[in-house]
C-alpha cells in the first residue's frame, strides 16, 4: 500500500475521532476517543520517522535530462 495514501488515511480518521471526542456525552465515551487518538498519532509518527530518515535521491529521475 502506498505510504502516502496510508498517513493520508491516518490524517482523516484523526479528525474523526477528535469529532467523535467533542460529541462525546460522558467521561468512558471521552476516554476511549483519546484512546484511538492517541493509537493513532503514534501511528503517524511512525509514517513521518520513516519519511524523514527517507534519502532525497528518489526527488529526481536519474533519466531526465535537467540540463537546457
Amino acid at each position: 500500500m502506498d505510504p502516502e495514501k496510508i498517513m493520508d488515511n491516518l490524517t482523516k480518521e484523526l479528525g474523526l475521532a477528535f469529532k467523535g471526542m467533542a460529541k462525546a456525552k460522558n467521561i468512558e465515551q471521552k476516554e476511549a476517543h483519546s484512546r484511538v487518538i492517541k493509537n493513532l498519532c503514534e501511528s503517524l509518527g511512525v509514517f513521518l520517522d520513516f519519511a524523514s530518515m527517507m534519502p532525497y535521491e528518489d526527488l529526481y529521475d536519474e533519466d531526465e535530462d535537467y540540463d537546457d
